[in-house]
């Protein structure tokens, strides 16, 4: 007994005769139970335990299997510093109910399954999976010590952290192909106890009970069909990829700053040098000669032009490595994990990368139409709605956001910037003012009054506007630009997205009502918006049954059994890259 145990007893003897005989027996018996529970405290995982008599081998294992899992419920999963669970929570749960036995090997042999999931982990790159995530390279230097050296065959301790390491990447793998990596730690399922049953333990109990492991992971993933297209496409990207990881340049670099243009310039240097293109200096600078004979030389690789000179473009395709596209895939696998397993019957599907939105309707494109989407500076946001209804001929009120950014600088230059735009000043009443009796010069983060453009050809909503509930205040619309549908790049717009198609999606919506009302009950048809085109006449159209609009960011997509590339137009991939794969 410790000296501070000992000093309770002694203030107790000193105090006993203020106490009833009963109280004194309750408090003496308390007091045994905190003494035999400090007595009993947990045992931490040994360095290690040999055990001679294999038959007994399995209860050593549980026993360290039942410290870890312990040590690791204290430590945030951590055991010690060789040894870090991830999915310590679900991992208590289903050894307990397996009274902590070890589950991958029986009295020093690794069971068949042992090697399935290895061999899975190392090919785990063709579901976008990444091995290094479920601590690969420790299982197999585990196995391969565990089944070729004699002496240490015999450790509990090493057993038990095989056992734990392998049941800890099942669960990860399980986690990544059906939830994905893309959201924070405090939402995925193993910080959940009422998604292990589902998601962990009946994945592993069908595996245990030798249902085939491809099936079972096959299972886990989305069904939908580009998802299953980027999946065949992986192979063939694999095996002709470059996996040189390639310095990545940081640009535009603060113009005029001598310490950026220089340390940029070095970096550039590097990058090329990786590519063989120039002889690394460590010491100097290269010559702007020197530079441009390199830069033209990569141009000429790419098919860019090859004039020599630094630019975004430039840029971009130097960071655009083999590594950096396998990310891109990584995320992409995951955005589609992020949909409904099901997708409804019809659908409007926009993929801003892509630059396009497709009608799909019972598993078959009906229609694909050019898009053009938000600027980088205000990008068109993700989102899931519905069509309400339909505008022909409509007014456009210019959002608070635009009249702050590009009308109130202007209109405090020039009160003419107005009409010389086509657009009229109201107040809320709804009053026509004239720009020219107020003072601007007293607004800066707004104005007490609708900017507004009128309908008809010239309006910069086209002559259809499609409108969905959303807190962005963005729409599908039709556009009095339509000559920017030929660019390639075609992020051009404040956040809405401009439909080249707008008449196909708008007959598609009308006869999709049609079709679903009694024919007397709707007042209008295909027909019907064809005339009020032809006659300018505006009107509101409601619709009945509103089909379900998905925006979406997929930079790559599986086509004719490769993989196309689209520019990452926000940054998005990157900044997930950077949140979630950092290192890979």
């Amino acid at each position: 007994m410790d000296s501070r145990n000992k000093g309770i007893l002694y203030k107790l003897s000193r105090f006993d005769i203020l106490l009833s005989p009963l109280s004194l027996f309750y408090l003496l018996i308390f007091l045994f139970c905190i003494l035999s529970c400090k007595s009993k405290r947990k045992q931490p995982l040994k360095d290690k335990e040999i055990v001679t008599d294999a038959r007994s081998l399995n209860a050593h294992v549980s026993e360290q299997i039942k410290n870890a899992l312990s040590a690791a419920l204290d430590n945030n999963g951590k055991v010690h510093d060789s040894l870090q669970l991830y999915f310590y929570k679900p991992l208590e749960t289903y050894y307990n109910r397996k009274e902590y036995l070890p589950l991958w090997s029986d009295t020093g042999r690794f069971l068949p399954g042992v090697d399935s999931l290895i061999h899975y982990m190392d090919s785990s790159v063709l579901d976008g999976l990444y091995k290094t995530d479920y601590q690969f390279e420790k299982i197999i230097h585990l196995r391969t010590t565990l089944t070729t050296d004699s002496a240490k065959m015999k450790d509990a301790v090493l057993w038990a952290k095989a056992d734990l390491l392998l049941t800890d990447a099942f669960m990860h793998i399980s986690e990544d192909l059906a939830q994905g990596r893309l959201q924070p730690d405090s939402s995925c399922w193993k910080n959940d106890s009422s998604k292990y049953a589902f998601h962990f333990f009946q994945p592993l109990d069908k595996f245990f009970k030798r249902d085939t492991l491809s099936g079972i992971l096959l299972s886990l993933q989305p069904i939908h069909k580009g998802y299953i297209d980027l999946k065949q496409g992986i192979r063939g990207f694999i095996d002709s990829m470059d996996n040189i990881n390639y310095t990545y340049l940081d640009y535009p670099y603060k113009a005029g700053e001598e310490k950026d243009s220089l340390a940029f310039i070095k970096k550039l240097q590097l990058r090329l040098s990786e590519s063989k293109l120039i002889e690394l200096n460590e010491k100097g600078y290269p010559d702007s000669l020197q530079l441009a004979t390199s830069i033209k030389k990569y141009q000429k690789q790419k098919r860019l032009t090859a004039d020599g000179k630094i630019s975004a473009v430039l840029i971009k395709t130097l960071n655009n490595t083999d590594v950096i596209k396998l990310n891109r895939i990584a995320v992409t696998l995951d955005r589609y994990k992020e949909l409904p397993a099901e997708m409804p019957q019809k659908y409007i599907w926009v993929n801003l990368p892509g630059y396009y939105l497709q009608m799909h309707d019972s598993d078959t494109v009906a229609f694909t139409s050019k898009i053009i989407c938000g600027k980088a500076a205000t990008p068109t946001p993700i989102l899931k709605s519905a069509i309400s209804d339909i505008i022909i001929f409509p007014t456009w009120t210019v959002p608070e956001s635009i009249i702050k950014k590009e009308m109130l600088p202007a209109l405090k230059r020039n009160p003419g910037y107005l009409a010389r735009k086509g657009l009229n000043l109201y107040n809320f009443q709804g009053e026509k003012i004239d720009p020219s009796t107020v003072n601007w010069a007293k607004y800066s983060k707004g104005i007490p009054y609708k900017i507004q453009q009128g309908s008809g050809d010239d309006n910069a909503l086209g002559v259809i506007k499609f409108n969905f509930e959303n807190p962005y205040a963005v729409y599908l619309h039709d556009t009095n630009q339509r000559y920017l549908f030929k660019n390639s790049m075609r992020s051009l717009s404040h956040g809405c997205v401009r439909v080249q198609d707008w008449e196909k999606l708008a007959f598609y919506i009308i006869r999709s009502d049609s079709v679903l009302l009694q024919p007397d009950t709707l007042k209008y048809n295909t027909d019907s918006i064809t005339n009020w085109i032809a006659n300018k006449e505006k009107h509101r159209l409601n619709v009945k049954f509103q089909i379900p609009l998905f925006i979406r960011y997929f930079s790559c997509e599986g086509k004719e059994g490769g993989i196309r590339f689209y520019e990452d137009i926000y940054g998005d991939d990157r900044k997930l890259k950077q949140m979630y794969f950092a290192g890979k």
